[in-house]
């Protein structure tokens, strides 16, 4: 079954979670100590982020520098290949805009489709760090939407230029998207955001994941108004440790997202990481508890390859 199947038919709250490849030139072996760690939980399936290219400057000779494109987290297929293989679970790799042609996107589609790959999440992914606002790559696409069609036209069996294939008369790609419970950062209102996500649904998303959040309200009145818009998907809620002092100032500012009061006022005690770790364990799992009441679908952790806490709470609930 496609993650979107597996979320639609589940009678219980599941569990999921995401990695990230590992940095340039280092090895995989600690994706797969994080799947370890977690495999006696059963996840239903496992995202695989994937990273854009940006500039950076090689020195190439003492005092001469290179402008080169490079990208720090490279090999999303492999990995997501890699862990298929070797653990049997449904294996979900981004899919963003990003730092992408549509060429470069056909080819990734391509590979993918070859080695019988066909979850994805699909994701515009964020700005160039050079860039003040998000701006395609040439020959790139501007929108996620934008991203779905492409992926369903490939699915029809429709390459670029005119050309065609037939890869996917039997097993065409799934997708998910993500959804914004405090509003996605560029929109400029909840009404256009939720319109936007309505539109990536009406192309054929399966099933949505949440941006982290701290508060279940609002997650819960992110479900409300998706009903009310007329989506019907499962909506999963992504949930993210608290870990470190770090987190206090940077989730908020990266992610745009907002502390409920008690959770500062909990935060604002805390002396050293490990005090922040035990606030962020406590406070995740009461959110999970309230989650499985509500009959979510799956509870999916934005691990970044961190399983020691996940498994502290996991085991909790």
């Amino acid at each position: 079954m496609s993650v979107s199947e597996i979320l639609q038919k589940t009678d219980k709250t599941l569990f999921s979670f995401e990695v990230l490849p590992p940095l340039r030139g280092k090895s995989i072996d600690q994706i797969y100590k994080t799947v370890d760690k977690l495999m006696p939980f059963h996840p239903a399936f496992i995202e695989i982020t994937t990273h854009r290219s940006d500039f950076v400057y090689k020195e190439v000779a003492p005092g001469q520098f290179k402008r080169v494109e490079e990208r720090v987290r490279p090999g999303t297929v492999a990995i997501a290949y890699a862990i298929k293989q070797k653990y049997g679970l449904p294996v979900v790799p981004h899919m963003i805009c990003s730092g992408y042609s549509q060429q470069e996107t056909e080819n990734e589609l391509l590979d993918l489709a070859f080695l019988g790959l066909t979850d994805l999440l699909v994701l515009r992914g964020d700005k160039s760090k050079q860039d003040s606002r998000f701006i395609p790559k040439e020959g790139g696409l501007k929108y996620a939407s934008e991203l779905c069609e492409q992926v369903n036209a490939f699915n029809e069996g429709h390459l670029l230029f005119g050309e065609s294939h037939e890869l996917c008369r039997e097993q065409p790609f799934s997708y998910g998207v993500a959804g914004y419970p405090e509003k996605h950062e560029e929109a400029m209102s909840q009404s256009a955001d939720m319109r936007a996500l309505k539109r990536k649904v009406d192309l054929g998303a399966g099933y949505i994941v949440t941006q982290m959040f701290f508060d279940n309200q609002k997650y819960f009145d992110f479900v409300q108004r998706c009903r009310e818009a007329g989506i019907t998907v499962p909506i999963v809620p992504g949930l993210k440790p608290l870990s470190t002092l770090n987190h206090c100032t940077m989730l908020p500012r990266t992610f745009h997202i907002d502390f409920p009061d008690e959770l500062v006022q909990k935060l604002e005690k805390c002396a050293t990481n490990e005090d922040v770790k035990q606030v962020g364990i406590e406070w995740c799992v009461r959110q999970c508890q309230e989650l499985k009441e509500h009959d979510v679908p799956s509870l999916h952790f934005y691990s970044m390859n961190a399983a020691a806490q996940i498994e502290t709470i996991l085991n909790l609930l």
